[in-house]
């Protein structure tokens, strides 16, 4: 093929006279190119590196502390008693620098010095200041007098607009918590999940554990937190994530969904191609840090670290465990349609390519008649499967020829990008379309989503997009943060004609995408039947419901004099209770990026406080007063584990890293393995919103997210993301399997929305 042999840079045959060698002067033109660019995002990334490692200071401030020392010296002012003059006499002699160059060197090395240990000086300064989280804990509008000192000094110290990076290495590392206190917290939270014998054993084994091999796993593991720069991260990527064997399709990988209402364009290839450009805007502003890092009250930084692996990342399996190859650059996407592959360039001369090329480009996918060569249409269905499998087909049938140079291309690939051919999104009067746009994006058909790729973008049809991401290298909220701007950017920044097609004019000489090329022995296609096989069973047994629930959104619930996040899991232990008949281990994930390398704990959601409430609600005889009481201390009980866990002060993390350090040290406990084995039957998650602000709901109210969702965590249990879209808007994503006798993701769904109306009739309804 033509576009094939653009990609070779030169070719040579051997002739009786000698060597032939020919060159493609456009090949070694775009090799030059791509040279240049990778060249100025070495210096750019250099740039950036040294403008965050000086931060709150700045390359002008060094400028002027070295001017006005050489001023001084030069008025006979010594600001340094002597030091100047120490320097001077130290430097070598030379013939190039007279007494007076000498002089200003010296006033110089001073200057640069003095800079550089007020840098240092703001940095520890503001690590120290960043340990502080007191105001986390004190009531909305009633901040002390010690937290708005806090917050002055911090405004004062952080004035220089900041970039994304700028804060890492000030952000405090994640503390260990004392096992007592850990303990404590545990027994705490699983005592209204235990008859009395249980609880008398639980408590039994916890004692042991504390009095015997406790105090050693706490010694090496607060040894550990010295020498990294989180405890938990590293551990917790490798064996939650990497080290898993089975499918990562359904149980691992989460999706997110377009906007509920709005379809900017019909057209699939435009839409694609305002996307695509989008998100490779995200990549270069992400390249340069020149995203503002995320913001608590507008002065407490979250760590960015995770943003770092978004793009040009993909999960290699592994026999035993995965790893994580991610690529310092990447210049195409990777695309799937109708079974084939193709390799899709973002560049042309340097320069990305715009909407309108893009659009071009995936319109001649969209028309390619060719059809899927043998074992080419399903062949993606070996990431859907079990690891190992996947792994060892990898190594026997994609390591030479033509599979290998396929397969790095798709690796390699910024992202993957799926066109589809069946239209989804929410429809008017069509029950279950929006079951069907969740089971599509989580699962698809299970040979059409690359769901190794950090994260591959899903282009439907009718214009709706979608993405499945892989969950190894970051957390939602992280993702989160790329489609807010993806979305932004491409309704309100890059737009379309009327027509609904990209702005601008293609060019219409751009070689067409690169078909990828396939030598799929027989042994590899019965390989991907069995990975398909065991993927498609897995995707018919998810059983997913989303529903938007409209009575109500923030705006009645802050009225409540509660927070919307408390509210809505309290509501969720009711809308259990009365699905189940009973209460269950709940899991909300909540995050810990106040820390360096944080990425999340586990609020504890099923607490004393909130099954006495859910009790009162099932207690005719208790009267609207005493459930108002208990909710409120349901409530507070809930705000409380939520700012514990984010402040470094959870159950899960810790106990997690004391049963792997256990495991290290060749030591059994009881008490720990009891703890990890209990299953999460419920597991639950919010969806943030709002973290860019490029979109306002009160202007453009139509333009809410549908969120997002994950699979069911246990196979009797529930999974639960929900999005609190605007102030009269929720969107929930319900999960579980079709499977389980003891689930049915309709009827939680029901019980759900039934919950929240009778949670806001305990209080006044404004009038």
């Amino acid at each position: 093929m033509a576009e094939a042999h653009q990609a070779v840079a030169f070719q040579f045959t051997v002739t009786p006279d000698g060597l032939d060698l020919r060159l493609s002067r456009e090949a070694v033109r775009q090799l030059c190119l791509a040279a240049a660019h990778a060249w100025k995002k070495r210096l750019v990334q250099a740039k950036n590196t040294f403008l965050s490692g000086v931060y709150p200071a700045s390359p002008s401030s060094w400028v002027l502390v070295v001017l006005a020392t050489a001023g001084s010296v030069y008025c006979q002012v010594d600001p340094s008693r002597g030091l100047i003059t120490r320097i001077q006499h130290c430097l070598p002699q030379s013939q190039f620098l007279s007494p007076d160059g000498r002089a200003v060197l010296s006033a110089a090395l001073f200057g640069t010095g003095v800079w550089l240990g007020t840098v240092l000086l703001f940095r520890r300064a503001l690590r120290l200041l960043l340990t502080y989280h007191g105001w986390m804990f004190e009531p909305h509008g009633r901040l002390s007098r010690r937290t708005r000192v806090w917050m002055v000094i911090m405004k004062v110290l952080s004035f220089r607009k900041p970039l994304l990076y700028s804060f890492q290495t000030s952000l405090p590392k994640l503390p260990v918590p004392p096992v007592q206190a850990t303990i404590t917290r545990y027994l705490e939270s699983v005592r209204p999940l235990m008859d009395d014998e249980k609880y008398t054993k639980m408590e039994t084994l916890a004692k042991e554990f504390k009095e015997t091999i406790a105090p050693r796993l706490q010694k090496y593991l607060i040894l550990k937190s010295w020498w990294t720069t989180n405890y938990v991260s590293d551990w917790w990527e490798e064996y939650i994530y990497l080290r898993g064997r089975s499918p990562i399709m359904v149980n691992s990988n989460y999706y997110v969904m377009d906007f509920l209402y709005v379809t900017p364009s019909h057209i699939q290839a435009a839409r694609a191609g305002n996307a695509v450009h989008a998100m490779i805007l995200y990549r270069r502003k992400l390249d340069r840090g020149e995203l503002p890092p995320l913001m608590a009250l507008g002065i407490v930084p979250m760590c960015s670290s995770q943003s770092e692996r978004m793009f040009n990342t993909t999960r290699i399996p592994g026999k035993e465990t995965d790893r994580l190859l991610h690529l310092g650059d990447s210049r195409h996407v990777a695309v799937f349609h109708r079974g084939r592959f193709y390799r899709l360039g973002l560049y042309k001369g340097g320069q990305l390519l715009p909407p309108c090329d893009l659009q071009l480009q995936f319109q001649r996918i969209l028309d390619d008649p060719s059809g899927p060569q043998p074992g080419e249409e399903r062949l993606a269905a070996l990431t859907a499967g079990e690891r190992a499998p996947w792994a060892e087909a990898r190594a026997r049938f994609f390591s030479r020829g033509p599979n290998k140079a396929s397969l790095d291309a798709i690796e390699g690939a910024a992202f993957f990008v799926a066109l589809d051919e069946e239209a989804h999104g929410a429809a008017l009067r069509r029950e279950g379309c929006m079951d069907a746009y969740a089971k599509s994006l989580l699962h698809g058909r299970c040979y059409d989503r690359w769901f190794d790729k950090s994260f591959t973008l899903v282009v439907y049809p009718n214009g709706k997009l979608g993405a499945n991401a892989e969950h190894s290298w970051a957390d939602a909220p992280i993702i989160g943060h790329l489609w807010e701007f993806m979305l932004g950017t491409d309704r309100f920044k890059l737009g379309y004609t009327e027509d609904g097609h990209c702005k601008g004019e293609p060019n219409t000489m751009l070689p067409p995408p690169q078909r990828l090329q396939w030598d799929i022995p027989e042994e590899c296609c019965a390989a991907i039947e069995r990975s398909y096989l065991l993927a498609r069973a897995l995707a018919e047994d998810v059983d997913f419901h989303v529903f938007h629930f409209s009575d109500f959104g923030k705006g009645l619930i802050k009225r409540c004099r509660t927070s919307p996040d408390a509210f809505i899991q309290i509501s969720l232990q009711l809308a259990h209770f009365r699905d189940k008949g009973r209460f269950c281990l709940t899991y909300e994930a909540s995050m810990t990026r106040l820390f360096r390398d944080g990425r999340t704990e586990t609020v504890r959601s099923c607490t004393a406080e909130s099954t006495a409430f859910v009790r009162s609600m099932a207690d005719p005889a208790q009267s609207r007063a005493e459930r108002q009481r208990l909710f409120r201390l349901a409530a507070e009980k809930h705000q409380l584990m939520y700012r514990l866990a984010m402040t470094g002060a959870g159950i899960d993390r810790h106990l997690f890293c004391l049963y792997l350090m256990s495991r290290y040290l060749g030591l059994q406990s009881p008490f720990l393995a009891q703890v990890l084995s209990e299953p999460w039957r419920l597991s639950t998650s919010q969806t943030p919103q709002q973290q860019l602000n490029m979109c306002d709901l009160n202007k453009f109210p139509d333009h809410v997210s549908t969120g997002g969702g994950f699979g069911p965590v246990a196979d009797d249990g529930y999974g639960v993301s929900y999005i609190i879209a605007g102030e009269n808007l929720i969107n929930f994503h319900v999960s579980s399997k079709f499977s389980s006798p003891e689930t049915d993701s309709k009827r939680f769904g029901r019980h759900i929305r039934q919950a929240m109306l009778d949670v806001a009739g305990l209080f006044d309804k404004p009038k």
